[in-house]
């Protein structure tokens, strides 16, 4: 499947980087998080902030087997509520400097197909955008995200829900045939903006493209971001929902983290 280009992906994850630390400033931090109820705001900084530097050390090490536990140990947050928006931009910008001189190309283990250091550009990207929204939906604050990434965002997560190891986690997504069709309403998108995903015996299969589903979901790519990431329930999103809506309904039950 195509992806975005990498120096996209590395001028993205800086962006949303520091969006997630703009959005820190005068927050209160020990306040919960409503989509991710077992993390403080503090706490979600701190994960995201973790998963840069540990991405850091694969790529600067060049990891190509999955690395102990012991390997990929961080220091903690700063306490201080005033440094913690620094903290984690400098993780970011240290992480895209090491990608940026490795190279897309370059071979590091990943948990996904793609074992490369473009993998870990792209992955990070959506994590720090998905949490990001967390963080500005436990403010009360609006989130936003380009069209691009909000549509490769969406491709990403298929993609792991594809692989076998997700399905041992997953069984439920397994199906008969079972069609879930996505259709983004931005302008531009073309074909990046269409997902037909089919649950099949074996599991969940998807490709791009426009076919009639068993249930159709439509809105901005971003609020169908948002469904499908279990941040924002169906019936409060600004979406349509045609068809048996039991089979999204199915999708995200058995696709919670």
């Amino acid at each position: 499947m195509a992806t975005l280009r990498f120096g996209r992906y590395l001028d993205a994850l800086s962006a949303q980087s520091a969006l997630f630390a703009e959005a820190l400033i005068g927050a209160e931090l020990h306040q919960r998080v409503p989509t991710c109820t077992e993390w403080t705001l503090r706490q979600l900084v701190e994960h995201v902030g973790r998963a840069h530097r540990r991405a850091t050390t694969i790529v600067t090490r060049r990891l190509t087997a999955p690395p102990d536990p012991g390997e990929l140990e961080v220091a903690a947050a700063p306490e201080d509520p005033d440094s913690l928006g620094a903290w984690l931009c400098a993780g970011a910008s240290e992480l895209v400097g090491v990608m940026r001189a490795a190279g897309p190309q370059t071979p590091v283990w990943s948990g996904t197909e793609d074992h490369s250091v473009r993998s870990w550009a792209r992955g990070m990207v959506h994590e720090t955008a998905v949490h990001r929204a967390d963080a500005e939906f436990t403010l009360g604050r609006q989130f936003t995200l380009e069209p691009d990434l909000a549509a490769d965002g969406i491709s990403a997560w298929l993609g792991l829900l594809s692989l076998p190891q997700a399905l041992d986690r997953r069984p439920g997504l397994r199906g008969k045939g079972q069609i879930l069709h996505l259709h983004s309403t931005d302008p531009g998108l073309g074909e990046a903006g269409e997902w037909i995903v089919r649950r099949t015996p074996s599991g969940p299969v998807w490709d791009h493209g426009h076919a009639k589903g068993d249930v159709a979901v439509r809105g901005a790519v971003v609020d169908l971001l948002l469904v499908l990431m279990r941040r924002v329930p169906p019936a409060e999103a600004p979406i349509s929902v045609l068809g048996d809506a039991s089979i999204l309904d199915h999708w995200l039950e058995h696709t919670r983290f």
